[in-house]
This record gives C-alpha cells, structure tokens and sequence, in this order.
C-alpha cells in the first residue's frame, strides 16, 4: 500500500533552530531517502517552497480567480512529503517517525486511495 507523509511544519519552530539544528535535520532526510530507497519502499518526495510563492486558484461561476497567497492563513504549512509502498500502516508511521520535522512538529501518514497519471 502507498501511504503520503505530509510534513507539516510551523515556520517558528524551525526559526528557533540553530544553523547546526537545521543541518542535521537536512542530514537525517538524506539518511532516510537513502534508507527508504535502499529498502524499495521510496516511491518519491518533495519538499515544497514557502506558501509566501503560493498562487492560489479559485473558479466562481466558471471564472478562475487567481491570487497571490496560500488558501489559508495558518501557523503551520504542508512543507514537503515522501510517498512510500509499505506492508502495513504501522511501518509507514515508523518511517514517519523517522522524518526529522517529527520531533519539531507533525508528519501526517496517509493512505494513497488512487494514484493517476504517471507510475507512483
């Protein structure tokens, strides 16, 4: 089964860090991508760019409105995610404890219920 692991992240959180917190958490992602790689369970991840880059698009009556921003103001954003082929959901929450962002915040573990377009 795949499963999404959505980091989501609060911007103060990781502000508190130091410059050595932050590589170390740059460093146990890598540790991660190549174990979860290592282990054929890696199916793909991102890390997505600061909802200040966001465009958000809304159609009213048949007419997009686009505007600059995320959806919603919140203290907390969708910062990235890893999607993962596991035997068990148990497996896929070990791995999202694994995510560094977990010990500063929260990774969502998620069934992926279809997948279209290309191969996931």
């Amino acid at each position: 089964m795949k499963y999404l692991l959505m980091i989501h992240v609060n911007p103060a959180a990781l502000e508190a860090l130091s410059e050595e917190e932050r590589n170390a958490m740059f460093a146990a992602h890598d540790s991660l991508t190549a174990l979860t790689k290592e282990s054929g369970e890696l199916v793909g991840f991102a890390a997505l760019a600061d909802p200040a880059n966001t465009t958000t698009v809304r159609v009213r009556d048949g007419v997009p409105a686009v505007t600059d921003g995320p959806y919603i103001e919140a203290k907390v954003f969708l910062a990235g995610y890893y999607v993962v082929d596991c035997e068990t959901t148990e497996r896929a929450a070990a791995l999202a404890g694994m995510i560094p962002d977990a010990r500063y915040t929260a990774v969502e573990v998620r069934p992926v219920m279809h997948a279209g377009g290309t191969e996931m």
